[in-house]
């Protein structure tokens, strides 16, 4: 008998502990606005990030960018179907996590350009826009608007790489240089390696000669390895 009262007194214990972690994503806070756009959706980083708790504060979805993800998954490039459907998939992920309140907000039939509606939302509650898209970055900073930028997050976090090290790279393009083939590590880093427009489909050994950062994303030129 006793032993049945245990267990019953432990499984209380167990729903009431899921109750309490539940409650701690509350449905609306005083703190500061992120509105996200639909590259920071399809790049799908942030989904870990929200989960980590560095987000300062609550991540707002327009409706505007759920229709322009919609109908980027309804379109007819396979590609940016995938992408926008995993878009769509982050943003109901978004909203399972407990570290982040996360609300989708109506802005209205979408008379202007979505770009514009962030922009415009963002200035007026004095929030924040995150995104990886370069062009409204720099549309946002003429505005005085903040920005959060995954790549730059992901540059202050990076393992850093070094010149000499090698590593294989699958090469899937031609660069836009003659002769140079590009390919991208695990994390997404762009890799442009000399001599391998010839290599495209293949995966080769890379020797890094240099990098070059920018607020679009790393890039790290290389060239193919010499074997011993």
């Amino acid at each position: 008998m006793e032993l049945f009262i245990l267990i019953i007194t432990l499984v209380i214990l167990a729903e009431t502990s899921f109750l309490t972690v539940k409650k701690l994503k509350p449905l609306r806070t005083g703190k500061r606005k992120i509105y996200i756009d639909t590259s920071a959706l399809i790049d799908g980083r942030i989904l870990n990030v929200a989960r980590s708790g560095f987000l300062d504060g609550d991540i707002i979805v327009l409706k505007s960018v759920l229709r322009e993800l919609q109908l980027l998954a309804d379109g007819k490039d396979s590609e940016k179907r995938l992408k926008a459907r995993a878009g769509l998939e982050a943003v109901a992920e978004l909203e399972r996590v407990v570290q982040v309140n996360t609300e989708v907000f109506d802005d209205g039939e979408g008379r202007k350009k979505v770009d514009e509606e962030l922009l415009k939302f963002a200035k007026e509650n004095k929030g924040a826009v995150l995104t990886i898209d370069y062009n409204l970055i720099k549309v946002a900073e003429a505005e005085k608007i903040e920005t959060l930028n995954v790549n730059d997050l992901a540059l202050a976090v990076r393992t850093e790489f070094l010149p000499g090290e090698k590593m294989e790279v699958k090469i899937t393009e031609k660069g836009s240089n003659r002769g140079q083939g590009v390919g991208h590590l695990s994390n997404g880093t762009m890799v442009v390696v000399d001599r391998a427009a010839n290599k495209v489909g293949q995966t080769v050994n890379v020797e890094f000669v240099r990098f070059h950062e920018t607020s679009a994303g790393r890039i790290i030129f290389g060239k193919i390895a010499r074997k011993k």
